[in-house]
This record gives structure tokens, C-alpha cells and sequence, in this order.
């Protein structure tokens, strides 16, 4: 559904974005990660036909963001990170106007619907500016919802939600993603690692990786690090694992637990679990320990002292573009 191809942005002589490249399918919810001013606000707004790009080409549904911004726009549902809403309608006058500037059919069954969806049917005829944070990300949310979009983009979706709202919130998300396209903007690693079947990682505007969670996961860690727990003291054990040829460090956890590591490619698990056995020791844990999606994020984002130049421009200062 959505295909991008050498994208980029240019605000000056900085480059937000340069030439990113990559595809999103219909089912598929793909999680947008990067450090402020990576470039994500950027392509999204792009994307979704708020400003043009520099050079290159995306489209959506087959629709190409320049030439065909109307159809385009009529396939996508936007949640940008900032919900422009008006305070002194209620949320229905505020559907319906949207719902008119979209030429919607159906608007009363269609407002009914996504209120239900984001949980706030009971609010109807409330008034926006009433509304606490999470409540207007909801309200956002059901706008972009109204027209029941192919495709749905969304920056930063859950700021501002409590637990139960993240909860709801990540329901709806992930039963949108079952059979459209979701792109998702996120700093909160764990809801890209829970919803997400595939994350985009993006540093200084390029893609710095590109997979599924659990696959960044093992493609970063190389070596295999394991964590053992027994019963009881673990004496000299650790050090007569250590003499396994292949493994390479031993890590201590209190008197009943440790974990190895051992070299690339080199599977030594069963000779530690006969070892722990021969020892007259009860095994009670012995897992792989993955690294954490934080830290894969960490890791390829990492910047240097000199990338903190006075003449760096944050995303956030790119200029606002308000819904229409």
C-alpha cells in the first residue's frame, strides 16, 4: 500500500530526510522509530501530503503523493502529534464538519461508530475544549478513523493516554492493522514491540535498520547469551562453564544464577545444561537472553559529540501545518 523510493527533504541546507526508501503492505502495522529530528514528522507530512518532497517518489494504494495528493488523501487517515481540533464544538459538530469536508455519506452512523471505537460515546455532546490530553488524541484518532481509511498514520498516538486509554488505544490499532496499513510513529519501544510485525529505525534521515523486532533483536546481539538459574548455591560452577571451549564471558546474578555468552554461530547449551546436571545441581531457568528492543534502538542511534552542533534544527521547529 504504501511505496516510497528515494525520499527526501530539504529545509535549506539541512537535510531532514535523504533518500529513504521502503514499503508498507495492506495487514501490516509498521512501527517509525528515531531520536527527535531523525526525520519522522517529515515523512509522514510528506506522505500524507502536508508539504512535498525534495527529490524522490512514494505513493499510496498505488496513488502518487504529488500528482494524485486528492486520492491520496481520500485513502489516508492522519494522526499528527499535535491534534488541531476546535474547542468550542462538540465532538459530534466537530465529526460532522469533518465528515462534510470529506463529502461523507452516512455521517450519523459513521460519527457513532468511531466515537464507540475510541471510547467516547458518552461524550458525544461534550465540548472539545473540555477534554483532557488523552481525550483529545481520542477524538483525533476518530477523525481519522471517519472515512474509513486504507491507510492510517500516526505520530506519537498514545501522549497524554493513561494505562486504560493506552490499552484501548493499542485495541483499536491492532484491529485496524488485521486488514489495512498502519505507519506508526512511536518513542515508546514497548506498545512498536507489542503492535508492530516490522520496525524502521531512522537516524539523521536515512534508515539505519530495517526488520522485525525480534530479528534486530538477534541480528545486533551476534553472540548467544543464555541465563541459568539452579537451586541451591552455585558454587564453582561458573568457572568450570568458562572452560567450555566457545564460550567467551561468564556474568554473575547472586549465589543461585549466572548467564554465559558464548561465540557466533557456536551452540553450546548442551553442554552447560549437562554440566549444571553432573554438578548434582537442580536446573531450574535456562533461557536465551535477547537484547531488548531499547537497546537495539540505542544502539543504532547512537550520535556522536559532534553531531550536537549549534546549527542543528529540531524536527519540532519545522513549521506547523494546521487539518484541513
Amino acid at each position: 500500500m504504501i511505496r516510497v523510493l528515494g525520499l527526501t527533504k530539504d529545509y535549506g541546507s539541512r537535510r531532514a530526510i535523504d533518500e529513504l526508501t521502503f514499503d508498507a503492505e495492506k495487514g501490516e502495522i509498521l512501527g517509525f522509530l528515531g531520536p527527535n529530528g531523525a526525520g519522522k514528522t517529515t515523512t509522514m507530512r510528506i506522505l500524507t501530503g502536508y508539504m512535498p518532497p525534495s527529490a524522490g517518489k512514494a505513493s499510496i494504494g498505488g496513488f502518487d503523493i504529488v500528482e494524485q495528493s486528492l486520492e491520496v488523501r481520500r485513502i489516508v487517515g492522519y494522526l499528527p502529534e499535535t491534534v488541531p481540533l476546535y474547542p468550542d464544538m462538540t465532538l459530534t459538530e466537530y465529526l460532522k464538519y469533518m465528515a462534510d469536508l470529506r463529502h461523507l455519506r452516512n455521517t450519523k452512523v459513521r460519527i457513532q461508530k468511531v466515537l464507540q471505537d475510541v471510547g467516547l460515546e458518552d461524550r458525544a455532546n461534550g465540548y472539545v475544549g473540555k477534554l483532557s490530553k488523552g481525550m483529545r488524541q481520542r477524538i483525533g484518532l476518530a477523525q481519522a478513523l471517519l472515512h474509513e481509511p486504507q491507510v492510517l498514520i500516526l505520530d506519537e498516538p498514545t501522549i497524554g493516554l493513561d494505562p486504560g486509554q493506552v490499552v484501548r488505544f493499542r485495541e483499536v490499532i491492532r484491529s485496524i492493522g488485521q486488514d489495512r496499513t498502519v505507519l506508526l510513529s512511536s518513542h515508546i519501544l514497548p506498545e512498536v514491540q507489542e503492535l508492530c510485525s516490522r520496525v524502521l529505525i531512522i537516524n539523521k534521515g536515512k534508515i539505519v535498520a530495517e526488520d522485525t523486532p525480534d530479528q534486530l533483536q538477534s541480528r545486533l546481539m551476534g553472540a548467544q547469551r543464555v541465563g541459568v538459574r539452579v537451586r541451591g548455591e552455585i558454587g564453582d560452577l561458573p568457572a568450570r562453564v568458562e572452560q567450555i571451549a566457545g564460550v567467551t564471558s561468564i556474568t554473575l546474578h547472586g549465589e543461585d544464577r549466572f548467564e554465559f555468552e558464548s561465540q557466533p554461530g557456536l551452540d553450546v547449551r548442551g553442554e552447560v545444561a549437562r554440566l549444571v546436571v553432573q554438578s548434582g545441581l537442580d536446573l531450574l531457568e535456562f533461557r536465551p537472553l535477547n537484547m531488548s528492543l531499547e537497546e537495539v534502538y540505542l544502539q543504532l542511534t547512537r550520535s556522536d559529540p559532534a553531531d550536537s552542533s549549534p546549527d542543528a534544527i529540531e524536527e519540532s521547529e519545522e513549521p506547523e501545518t494546521e487539518l484541513s
